[in-house]
């Protein structure tokens, strides 16, 4: 439980949100994805540092972008963002002809059941797209159970509420602290195990692979698990289609991967092939990834800050 927070204080904030769902998703979905969409770009007359994040991490990434089209992907962010609280907002009233109708799935039989008949295990690795809590909605889709590797929310409230959307459809949920032996046996099984690949790691979880050209310090905990455990690394995006008024998973085809007997550097080149796989659809949706998020925060050591 959060230190310095009455559980009073943390049953309000509970509740605070529940209301802010319950109120957004009255309504029907394409309203309450605009309302979200207010609601987000309100936020940043709350929280200027977020936009001020994404556009320094838009000059980092894309220094030849004139500072006009910057400005517009750092603008849809917040579209992107509050888009995603609208879609949230129904996933209590969704059903599964609904997910079928709402959600399009890319590659799954030229993709996934290629991948999943070698009986290896499956971890998708995804970022922080469209709306990445589509994939809690994808066990019915693929007709198996779907594991997913998350953050607990330290408000424990907050957490079983959250939790409650996540496991709507079946989907289970795996917190980051509780990592152990049962995590391998999902992928050793032939189960399927999601992961978010593109956030900041601090020096002692992550190893530097390029981003957009520039050192990032990455997550090597997809690499070690694929490593261990043989498994097959499946990138999936799920990105909004205008075009087609839904959210959209594009699965791509295997990272391909060897094992050398050099732990570090196999681990670095799967990493960087998995980032690599990521800026591809930053590049190609880039007013759908989280720039609000400071990615080049942790620098070599003796380099100096980026933010």
């Amino acid at each position: 439980m959060p230190r310095n927070k009455s559980t009073f204080r943390l049953k309000a904030e509970a509740a605070a949100v529940r209301a802010i769902f319950a109120l957004v998703g009255v309504f029907p979905l394409r309203t309450s994805m605009a309302i979200g969409i207010f609601v987000a770009k309100a936020a940043v007359l709350f929280f200027p540092g977020l936009l001020k994040t994404a556009k320094r991490n838009l000059e980092i990434a894309m220094p030849e972008l004139p500072e006009t089209e910057r400005n517009r992907i750092a603008g849809g962010v917040y579209r992107s963002l509050g888009r995603q609280m609208g879609f949230v907002s129904h996933f209590p009233k969704f059903d599964r002809d609904d997910v079928k109708r709402l959600v399009e799935l890319v590659g799954k039989d030229e993709i996934f059941y290629p991948a999943y008949d070698q009986g290896r295990g499956i971890l998708f690795f995804t970022g922080h797209f469209g709306s990445w809590e589509i994939f809690n909605l994808l066990p019915q889709s693929f007709g198996y159970d779907m594991n997913i590797l998350v953050r607990r929310i330290d408000n424990p409230y907050v957490e079983d509420f959250v939790e409650s959307l996540r496991n709507r459809f079946g989907c289970k949920t795996v917190g980051k602290k509780e990592i152990g032996r049962g995590l391998y046996t999902i992928l050793e099984e032939g189960g399927l195990l999601g992961i978010l690949a593109d956030l900041n790691a601090q020096l002692h979880d992550g190893v530097f692979v390029d981003f957009f050209g520039v050192p990032a310090c990455t997550t090597k905990s997809i690499a070690k698990i694929a490593l261990r455990t043989n498994t097959v690394v499946l990138p999936a995006f799920a990105v909004w289609e205008e075009e087609k008024g839904k959210y959209v998973v594009y699965l791509e085809p295997p990272i391909e991967y060897e094992i050398t007997g050099d732990q570090n550097k196999d681990v670095r080149e799967l990493t960087r092939r998995i980032t690599e796989s990521v800026e591809k659809y930053v590049r190609k949706y880039p007013e759908q990834w989280l720039w609000i998020h400071k990615r080049w925060k942790t620098r070599p050591k003796g380099e100096e800050e980026l933010y």
